[in-house]
C-alpha cells in the first residue's frame, strides 16, 4: 500500500495544502517518512489523515466558483467500527460545503471494503448540498454491492457508466462537465 500515491497530474491546477479554504491548508508532507498506516500497512505520506485510522483522502481539485470537488480515497471505509463517514463529514466535507462546494466526485478505486452503520451522516450530507450531487466513480464491484445493500446508493450515485470513466484522461473541469452531463441525462431521459 505504501506505493499507492494520490493522483498527482492535476497539481498544476490545484494543491489542497495551498488552498486557504481547504481543510488541509498548510499541511506539510514528507516524501521519505512513512508514518501513517492502515492497520499494519504503511501508506504513502501524500495521503491526508482526516480522523479515521482506516480511511485516508486526498482532495485532488476544488473549484469554488463552479462548486465542486474531486476527492480520492484510500483504505477501508468502515462506518461500523470507526465511523469513517462522521470523520469525513465533519473534518472534510463540512469545510468544503461551508465554502460553496455542493457537487462531489469521489474516486473509489483504492477503497478496499465498505462496512455500513447508520445512514444519518449521508442523509445530512445530501441535505446540506440541496441541489448538489455526490458521485462515486471507479469503486470496486464488491464495494458498490456493500453500498447498495446498505442503501447508501440512495445518497451516492455509483456503478454503471460511472465506473467506465477514464477519469485520469480528463482535466478536472472536463471531468466535472462529463459527470454533470451524465447526471442530467439520468434525471431527464
Amino acid at each position: 500500500m505504501h506505493t499507492l500515491e494520490p493522483f498527482y497530474s492535476w497539481r498544476h491546477h490545484y494543491i489542497a495544502s495551498e488552498d486557504e479554504l481547504s481543510p488541509f491548508f498548510n499541511c506539510t508532507y514528507s516524501e521519505f517518512e512513512f508514518s501513517n498506516a492502515i492497520y499494519n500497512h504503511f501508506i504513502h505520506p501524500q495521503w491526508d489523515f482526516m480522523g479515521s485510522s482506516t480511511l485516508y483522502v486526498k482532495i485532488l481539485y476544488s473549484n469554488y466558483s463552479i462548486g465542486f470537488s474531486v476527492i480520492e480515497l484510500l483504505g477501508e471505509w468502515n462506518d461500523t467500527l470507526h465511523n469513517d463517514i462522521m470523520c469525513f463529514k465533519r473534518d472534510v466535507l463540512d469545510v468544503l460545503i461551508s465554502n460553496g462546494i455542493t457537487k462531489f466526485i469521489l474516486i473509489g478505486e483504492n477503497v478496499l471494503n465498505f462496512h455500513s452503520a447508520e445512514d444519518d451522516y449521508y442523509r445530512e450530507w445530501v441535505d446540506d448540498i440541496e441541489d448538489g450531487w455526490i458521485v462515486g466513480i471507479n469503486f470496486r464491484e464488491h464495494v458498490i454491492q456493500e453500498f447498495c445493500s446498505s442503501n447508501i446508493d440512495y445518497y451516492i450515485a455509483l456503478g454503471g457508466l460511472f465506473d467506465e470513466i477514464p477519469w485520469r484522461n480528463y482535466n478536472p473541469i472536463k471531468l466535472f462537465e462529463k459527470i454533470d452531463s451524465m447526471l442530467q441525462k439520468r434525471l431527464n431521459p
